[in-house]
C-alpha cells in the first residue's frame, strides 16, 4: 500500500483512507438510485442500468486511484443524464443509442482535450460568469425534474404548470425526503442524500405494502427480492454511428456533443479544484497534482461509459466527504470503486426505488449547483444578461443544450455590439472560439426554424 499510494508522503495510514472511501460512497450512493431513474425515461431498461452505473462508476473510480493516486469518486454526472434523457432523446427526438454515440465521440474529444495543451486553450475560451451560469442553470432543470417526479408541480393546460395535490403519496414521500436530507445536511452527518432516499423509500414501500392498488397507481411498487445481477447487454455496446450519414441531423448532433464536452470537462474541472482545496492539496501555484491525469481518466471513464451503456461520467464533489475525513490519496478512490461493483448485486432493490424518493436528491442537489451564482457579475450587463438567459431558458426550455446555445450567443452578439461602440481600451477581448460557436448556433437555428 505504502510503494503504491505513498500514504506517509501523504500524512495518511491504510484505516484513515478506507474510512474516507467508505465515506464518500455513502454520500456518492444515491446515483445509483437517480441515474437508472433519470436514464431510464429515454427508453432504457432500469435493471441493466443500475449495473452498468455500478460498473462504470467502480472501474473508473478504481483506475483514478491506481493511475492519478488521488480520493475523487467518479460517476455518471448529475445533470449529464439529465441532458442525455430530456434534452437529447426527448427533445430533439433521437434514440438512446445515438445519444451514446454523442456521449462517445464527446469523451473522445475530452481525451485529445486531456492529452494536449488544448486543454488550457478550452478552459480559458469561456468566459467565467458562463461557466458559473451553466452550473446554476442545470441546478434549477435538476431540480425542476426532482419537483415533477415527486408530483410538487404538474402540469396545467392553462398556466403551463402548478401546484401538486400535496395529499397525493408522492408529494408526502418527497417532503419527508426534503426535510430529512435537510435536517442531517444541518447535522453535518455523512451520506445525507442517500439516507434521505432510503428513507422516502421505506416509507414508500410501506404505503406499497399497505395500499398496492393506489401505490401501483403512483408507480410505487415493492422490491422483488433482494440479490440479483442484471445483465448490461441490453444496453451495452449500443452506440449508433449511423447521424454522421444523415446531413440533417449532423448539426444538432455536434450542438448535443459540444454541451456535453463543455458541461462534463469545466464541472471536472471546478470539482478537481474544490475539493483538492478543501485537502490543501494545491500547489504553490493553485494548481490540482496530477490534474492532467485526473482528467485522463474521467475522459477515458466517459467513453468507456458510453460503450457499456451510461451517460458522461465525471468527479463528484461528493469526494470531498471522504477527503473531510482524511482521504489523501487514491486507497480512498480504490475502496470507493469496490464498494459499486458490490452493490451491483443488489439491483432488486435499487429497481423499486421510486421517483417520487429520488425526487428529493435532485432538488437538494439542484440547490447545492446554484450557488454558484453569487458569483455571477450582474452588475455588468454584459456579463449578466447572458448568464441570466442561460440560467433561465434551461428549465423553462427543459433543455440544457438550448440555455447554453442562447447563453453563447447572446453573450458573443452583446458584447461584440458594444465593442464596436467603445474605445479600444475598453473593448473586452473575445475568442475566436466563441465567435466560431455563435456561427454555429447561428446556422443551427437557422436549420431548426427552416425545418
Amino acid at each position: 500500500m505504502e510503494k503504491i499510494f505513498k500514504l506517509k508522503e501523504n500524512n495518511t495510514n491504510v484505516r484513515t483512507e478506507i474510512i474516507a472511501g467508505i465515506t464518500t460512497f455513502l454520500t456518492m450512493a444515491y446515483i445509483i438510485a437517480v441515474n437508472p431513474d433519470i436514464l431510464s425515461g429515454a427508453g432504457m431498461p432500469k435493471g441493466a442500468l443500475v449495473t452498468a452505473t455500478c460498473l462504470t462508476a467502480g472501474l473508473t473510480t478504481i483506475f483514478m486511484g491506481f493511475y492519478a493516486n488521488l480520493p475523487f469518486g467518479l460517476a455518471s454526472g448529475m445533470g449529464l443524464n439529465a441532458f442525455f434523457t430530456f434534452g437529447v432523446v426527448i427533445g430533439l427526438g433521437v434514440s438512446w443509442q445515438v445519444a451514446l454515440t454523442a456521449v462517445f465521440v464527446e469523451g473522445i474529444i475530452f481525451i485529445i482535450l486531456s492529452l494536449t495543451n488544448l486543454r488550457e486553450a478550452v478552459v480559458n475560451t469561456i468566459p467565467l460568469n458562463l461557466k458559473y451560469a451553466v452550473t446554476a442553470g442545470i441546478g434549477l432543470f435538476i431540480s425542476f425534474i426532482g419537483f415533477v417526479n415527486s408530483g410538487i408541480v404538474i402540469k396545467n393546460d392553462s398556466t403551463m404548470v402548478s401546484m401538486g395535490n400535496f395529499t397525493a403519496p408522492t408529494v408526502i414521500v418527497a417532503a419527508i425526503g426534503i426535510v430529512i436530507i435537510v435536517v442531517l445536511e444541518k447535522k453535518n452527518v455523512k451520506g445525507a442524500l442517500l439516507w434521505g432516499i432510503a428513507t422516502s423509500t421505506i416509507v414508500a414501500w410501506v404505503y406499497a405494502y399497505i395500499n398496492p392498488e393506489v401505490a401501483a397507481y403512483y408507480k410505487i411498487f415493492l422490491p422483488e427480492g433482494i440479490f440479483k445481477y442484471e445483465s448490461v447487454a441490453p444496453i451495452a455496446f449500443k452506440l449508433d454511428f449511423s447521424v454522421f450519414l444523415d446531413q440533417s441531423k449532423i448539426w444538432s448532433f455536434a450542438v448535443v456533443v459540444f454541451t456535453f464536452l463543455f458541461v462534463d470537462f469545466f464541472d471536472t474541472v471546478g470539482t478537481l479544484v474544490g475539493v483538492a482545496s478543501k485537502a490543501n492539496m494545491l500547489d504553490e501555484n493553485g494548481t490540482v497534482p496530477r490534474a492532467g491525469k485526473a482528467l485522463l481518466v474521467d475522459a477515458i471513464g466517459t467513453t468507456v461509459g458510453s460503450v457499456v451503456g451510461v451517460s458522461a461520467v465525471t468527479v463528484y464533489v461528493e469526494s470531498s466527504a471522504g477527503v473531510a475525513e482524511g482521504g489523501r490519496t487514491g486507497l480512498t478512490a480504490l475502496t470507493t470503486g469496490i464498494l459499486f461493483l458490490l452493490a451491483m448485486f443488489l439491483s432488486p432493490l435499487f429497481i423499486a426505488i421510486p421517483a417520487c424518493a429520488t425526487a428529493p436528491a435532485l432538488i437538494i442537489v439542484g440547490f447545492f449547483m446554484i450557488e454558484n451564482i453569487s458569483k455571477i457579475k450582474f452588475d455588468d450587463f454584459t456579463e449578466g444578461v447572458p448568464a441570466f438567459l442561460t440560467i433561465i431558458l434551461m428549465p423553462l426550455t427543459y433543455s440544457i443544450g438550448d440555455g447554453l446555445t442562447v447563453g453563447i450567443l447572446s453573450y458573443v452578439i452583446i458584447n461584440f455590439i458594444v465593442n464596436v461602440f467603445s474605445k479600444k481600451d475598453e473593448k473586452k477581448n473575445i475568442s475566436p472560439i466563441m465567435y466560431g460557436l455563435a456561427v454555429i448556433f447561428i446556422i443551427k437555428l437557422v436549420v431548426a426554424g427552416i425545418g
